[in-house]
C-alpha cells in the first residue's frame, strides 16, 4: 500500500466514524469485500475481472454521446485514477463520445456500504454518475429492478450533487431524491467521497462522511425493491433529459477521475 492510499484509508476511517459506521451496538460493522484502486500504466483499460462496458447510444435518457470501450474514453491515468472522458468528436453517427462501465455479471451485492472517491468534471451538458442497478434488470426491466443513484451531477451546477432512489411507482421525475450543496466550494476542484449505507431498514446517502438523505422502506410511494443484489455503474453522459445539451461554453474533453471504488458488507 502506498502512502496516498494509507492516507485515504485513514480518512475513510474518520469519515466512517462521523457517519455512524462505528457507532452504537445497533450500527453496522462494515467489512471490505470488493475494491478497485485503479493502479496501472496510463492508457490501460479497467480490469476486465471487475468491469465490463456498455457500448452504444441512448440508454433511455436521450443522451447524445456514443459510449465506447476505447482507452480514449475509459482508461487508467497512471496516477492511480480511472478517467472516464467525454469528447467532442464525430463517431458512429454521434457528435460526442464517452464511456459507461459496470460490474454486471462480475460483482453484485445486496446491502452494504458502496463508496467511491471522485473528482467531477464541469460544464453545461456534462452528466457524470456513480450508481447501482438491480441485477434482475434483464428479466424484470426498469424501474422494477430498482436504481440507486449514489451520486449524479449536472455539470452546470458544480457545487451540487444528487442522491436518488428509483423503483416501481417512484421513478424518473417522481424519484425519491435530494440535493447536497458543497458550501463555498465546487466538486470539480478536488476529490470527494460519495457513499451509501444500505441496510434491511433503508438507505442513507453521504458526501465526505456527512449524511444528507435517508429513505426507509415505508417512505417510498410504491414497492420496495431493494432486497436483491445490485451491480455498480460509472459513466459520464453528454446531454440528456436530466441535464440538457452542451452549449458553446462547454469545453471538451471532460473527465471524471475515480481514485477508488470500495464495497463493504454489513456484519
Amino acid at each position: 500500500m502506498n502512502s496516498r492510499h494509507a492516507l485515504t484509508l485513514a480518512a475513510l476511517a474518520a469519515a466512517a466514524g462521523a457517519a455512524g459506521c462505528q457507532g452504537g451496538d445497533d450500527a453496522p460493522r462494515w467489512r471490505l469485500v470488493w475494491e478497485d484502486e485503479f493502479e496501472g500504466p496510463a492508457g490501460t483499460l479497467p480490469d476486465p475481472r471487475r468491469w465490463t462496458f456498455d457500448v452504444g447510444v441512448d440508454w433511455g435518457n436521450a443522451q447524445l454521446e456514443y459510449d465506447t470501450d476505447r482507452p480514449e474514453n475509459v482508461s487508467l491515468d497512471g496516477q492511480g485514477n480511472l478517467a472516464i472522458t467525454a469528447r467532442r468528436e464525430s463517431y458512429q453517427g454521434r457528435q460526442y463520445t464517452s464511456g459507461r462501465i459496470k460490474t454486471q455479471g462480475l460483482f453484485e451485492q445486496s446491502g452494504g456500504r458502496f463508496e467511491a472517491r471522485i473528482r467531477l468534471p464541469s460544464g453545461q451538458g456534462i452528466w457524470p454518475a456513480f450508481w447501482l442497478l438491480g441485477a434482475n434488470i434483464d428479466s424484470v426491466g426498469w424501474p422494477d429492478c430498482g436504481e440507486i443513484d449514489v451520486m449524479e451531477y449536472r455539470g452546470q451546477e458544480p457545487s451540487v450533487v444528487h442522491g436518488s432512489l428509483h423503483g416501481p411507482g417512484y421513478s424518473g421525475d417522481r424519484a425519491e431524491t435530494s440535493r447536497f450543496v458543497l458550501a463555498g466550494d465546487r466538486f470539480d476542484t478536488d476529490f470527494h467521497v460519495f457513499a451509501i449505507e444500505w441496510t434491511r431498514t433503508g438507505i442513507e446517502w453521504f458526501v465526505d462522511g456527512q449524511r444528507y438523505k435517508t429513505v426507509r422502506r415505508g417512505d417510498v410511494s410504491g414497492q420496495w425493491v431493494f432486497d436483491d443484489p445490485f451491480f455498480i455503474l460509472l459513466n459520464v453522459a453528454v446531454g440528456g433529459n436530466f441535464i440538457g445539451p452542451p452549449n458553446e461554453a462547454t469545453r471538451f474533453p471532460q473527465s471524471m477521475l475515480v481514485d477508488w471504488v470500495r464495497v463493504h458488507s454489513g456484519e
